[in-house]
């Protein structure tokens, strides 16, 4: 029996060529895109879960607000972790990651390389993170100090094969040491929240002073005890505050309880982030590496099912519209004695055999499309992943269910026919009209309007970011990073390169206001005594001379820093949030105090100028206070060029740089490929929005262009009889296209308000945002209305011109 079915839907295709390459080709999409949404969408929500115990365990964050300044960090104290596992009995374990000194000069032969991303870890490290070791003792770890762990791409990289147990690596430039490899890992996996080759132990930290509570460097992660409920553990906090923190703040201001802290509008709060939390809702300052969001999680997922949605409505619509051609079968098949519940398998197994036909050449269009996906989504996708053994029961089932999904109203709806209605032709004027179907079509637009008036939103928030006065200059500025390997000569490089034509302007910058550049906060006071009513945080970057000058940023009042005043290296420079924050109106001449890490050392600096605010992170974040004081962060240098050919240039400074450091590798980039990176997130979202909104039209015009082919088919005749009698062609063409355009105008009333809201919600991120204009609204409702009109006139055209002759001269 089923193989009657099935040979007959396959005769239904052949027969029907025009509409079964409409459905297939429109399922094919749908499901295409619906596979690929399924890999990033796996992909997301599997972070961390590799973990064994993953469940159990917890970032520690820090919210500090003081003075006036916020921050919410996903940093904590040194001792926190080990105070915690001492005091309860909850903690099983702890281990701290240190990320401040990530940067590494390796040395190989004679030459030396930069590992940009090394950690420093307890010997705690495998009881929280059970890496896969492939060589060395695992219980021994870190426990030494001029000992490591690497990865094996790290020990192929610099050994040549992953027995590197036993063997050194030379470390660092100045002082170099001789560090022992005691266990090679597996690579970590792409979906951990932090990624390295190479981790160091804490004895070798050499340039912290540890057991300080007021200082937020580490990543400090707790593993509770089974059936520990965490945010019941997180109340805890405010104990070891009290008995760790505040003795400690005691030393350093005038503060008597944290309920005295707190009267000031202070506060300081320690919480847990769960470990398979990070990646997706973890929004905080100094996350140890790019996290996504959940948003985007919910949206392409909304997304996927849509366009699978669109597709099955297609099939749906022209099943249901056709369903004259198929109601005389229907009826004849009746009054033979076919069962209801035969008829119904038949249509079904016509939408299953469609469904997939479209499945197979979804999988060819996805395995192509892999690494194009890769590329805009960020990720590291192959033909394995879609074909792993625990997707295989979802990739038989997926195209089974699209089928009964797609075919289950027609297949009702053709099998209801009764047979004395069907062959007495009773039946044809109800087949043009159905508000099931129109209801169907409005709700394709319906979210097609939604992705196209969105995507247009997202591309003016990025459009926004990118023509936004910043304060700074962010183009034609190159970065060399590694200066400071130069060492004496890192200041001589600079000049020399600063000679050349095409270079303008040079500065050490080690702080820099794009991703993945230095940062530094610290308490400063107006007073030399320092309590909760006049002390506050900001971020202090050492800069030299030349700084400002070279990023173009705006002195409003005072002066820059210059080799001429000697007392400059008591300087600052405040920006206006800064300045505003203090409630200082003329800053200049003014004192601020800061400690220097001991209660006795308190050093007092002078503002000498008032710099233009300026973006020094993301817009997402509002401009926070932030001053300048006269040093030189000499990692990397910045040059600002001015050349037609910047790699004729980049090549006479690479050589130069030869000339200095002939064993150390040349890296540069340009600064506003770090300010785009910041934004990288929402390119993507932008360009997957747009190609998702195209394939959403495409799908909904598809369907639109069956039915109207369609119906012109049935109104032949009528067309015929209509121009016979005089009617225009446009009368004709309007006639056949009026009900659709409704339709899609219906579409825009339902669809501006959902695309508002859920552009509005977006936007809420960003603290610099591009208003939401009703032109966006309009542009794309013309936008949506031209394609249909398009889609619906060439077939009702194509009807108003044909000779009535032919269609008249059966009867």
């Amino acid at each position: 029996m089923l193989q009657n079915y099935l040979k007959i839907a396959w005769r239904n295709l052949l027969k029907n060529k025009l509409y079964s390459f409409i459905n297939i080709f429109g399922l094919a999409i749908g499901l295409t895109c619906f596979l690929l949404i399924t890999l990033y969408v796996v992909d997301e929500l599997s972070y961390d879960r590799q973990f064994k115990d993953a469940e159990r365990i917890y970032r520690i964050n820090s919210d500090i607000k003081f003075g006036g300044a916020e921050q919410r960090m996903a940093v904590s104290s040194d001792p926190f972790g080990a105070t915690l596992k001492k005091d309860y009995a909850e903690v099983e374990q702890y281990v701290r990651l240190y990320a401040n000194n990530s940067r590494r000069f390796i040395k190989k032969g004679s030459e030396f390389l930069i590992e940009n991303n090394c950690l420093h870890a307890d010997s705690t490290l495998l009881d929280v993170f059970p890496l896969n070791i492939l060589e060395g003792d695992s219980k021994k770890v870190l426990a030494e100090p001029n000992t490591l762990i690497i990865s094996q791409t790290a020990a192929q990289k610099y050994f040549g094969s992953t027995s590197a147990v036993g063997k050194t690596l030379t470390v660092g430039l100045q002082n170099p040491v001789e560090y022992k490899v005691t266990a090679v890992y597996e690579d970590m996996p792409t979906n951990a929240h932090f990624q390295t080759d190479m981790f160091f132990p804490f004895k070798n930290i050499n340039d912290y002073k540890f057991d300080n509570f007021l200082s937020h460097n580490f990543y400090t992660y707790i593993k509770l005890r089974e059936g520990v409920d965490y945010k019941q553990f997180e109340k805890k906090f405010d104990v070891v505050v009290d008995k760790y923190i505040l003795p400690q703040a005691k030393a350093f201001m005038d503060i008597k309880s944290m309920d005295d802290f707190k009267k000031g509008g202070n506060y300081l709060k320690y919480s847990l982030t769960p470990l398979l939390d990070i990646h997706l809702k973890s929004d905080r300052i100094y996350e140890i590496g790019p996290n996504s969001d959940i948003q985007y999680v919910y949206i392409f997922s909304v997304v996927a099912l849509f366009l699978l949605l669109i597709a099955c409505i297609n099939f749906m619509n022209l099943s249901t519209a056709r369903s004259a051609n198929r109601a005389k079968e229907v009826g004849i098949r009746k009054v033979m004695g076919t069962q209801r519940n035969s008829l119904i398998m038949q249509f079904m197994s016509e939408s299953v055999l469609t469904s997939y036909l479209a499945f197979v050449i979804a999988l060819v269009i996805t395995i192509l499309l892999i690494p194009s996906f890769n590329e805009i989504a960020g990720k590291q996708f192959t033909t394995q992943s879609l074909f792993q053994p625990q997707y295989l029961p979802f990739l038989v089932l997926l195209p089974l269910i699209v089928g009964v999904l797609a075919g289950y109203y027609p297949s009702f709806f053709l099998s209801s026919f009764r047979p004395i209605e069907v062959l007495k032709s009773k039946l044809n004027a109800n087949f043009r009209r159905s508000n099931f179907r129109n209801a169907l079509v409005t709700f394709q637009f319906v979210t097609s309007l939604v992705l196209v008036i969105s995507t247009f939103i997202i591309y003016r928030q990025l459009n926004y970011i990118q023509h936004k006065n910043l304060g700074f200059s962010k183009d034609q500025i190159l970065v060399v990073t590694g200066t400071s390997s130069l060492r004496d000569n890192n200041n001589v490089f600079k000049e020399e390169v600063k000679k050349m034509a095409g270079v303008k302007n040079a500065t050490f910058a080690g702080f820099l206001p794009v991703a993945n550049s230095s940062r530094s906060d610290n308490t400063f006071s107006t007073e030399a005594v320092f309590n909760t009513q006049n002390s506050f945080n900001m971020q202090a970057w050492e800069i030299d001379e030349d700084y400002i000058p070279t990023l173009d940023m705006e002195i409003l009042k005072g002066r820059n820093f210059s080799k001429a005043f000697s007392t400059d290296s008591s300087g600052i420079i405040l920006n206006e949030q800064a300045a505003k924050l203090i409630g200082f109106d003329d800053p200049i001449g003014k004192k601020l105090y800061i400690n220097n890490g001991n209660p006795n050392d308190v050093e007092a600096l002078t503002v000498v100028g008032l710099v233009k605010n300026f973006h020094y992170s993301s817009m997402r974040e509002a401009v926070g206070p932030l001053c300048f004081r006269y040093g030189r962060s000499a990692w990397v240098t910045a040059f600002k060029i001015n050349t037609e050919e910047p790699q004729t240039l980049i090549k006479q400074i690479e050589a130069k740089w030869k000339v200095f450091a002939p064993e150390m590798p040349f890296n540069y980039h340009f600064m506003n490929e770090s300010f785009d990176e910041m934004y990288r997130a929402e390119q993507r979202i932008g360009q997957i929005s747009l190609i998702f909104a195209g394939l959403t039209v495409l799908i909904a015009c598809l369907g639109l262009f069956g039915l109207i082919t369609y119906i012109a088919e049935q109104r032949t005749k009528e067309i015929g009889v209509r121009k016979v009698l005089g009617a225009s062609i446009w009368s004709i063409v309007q006639l056949l296209s009026k009900d659709f355009l409704k339709l899609v105008c219906l579409a825009f009333v339902i669809a501006s308000p959902l695309a508002y809201y859920a552009m509005s919600t977006w936007l809420k991120d960003f603290a610099f945002k591009t208003d939401i204009s009703l032109w966006v609204f309009v542009v794309a409702g013309i936008v949506i209305l031209l394609i249909a009109l398009l889609t619906v006139s060439y077939q009702a055209i194509k009807a108003a011109l044909m000779n009535p002759v032919k269609s008249l001269k059966t009867e």
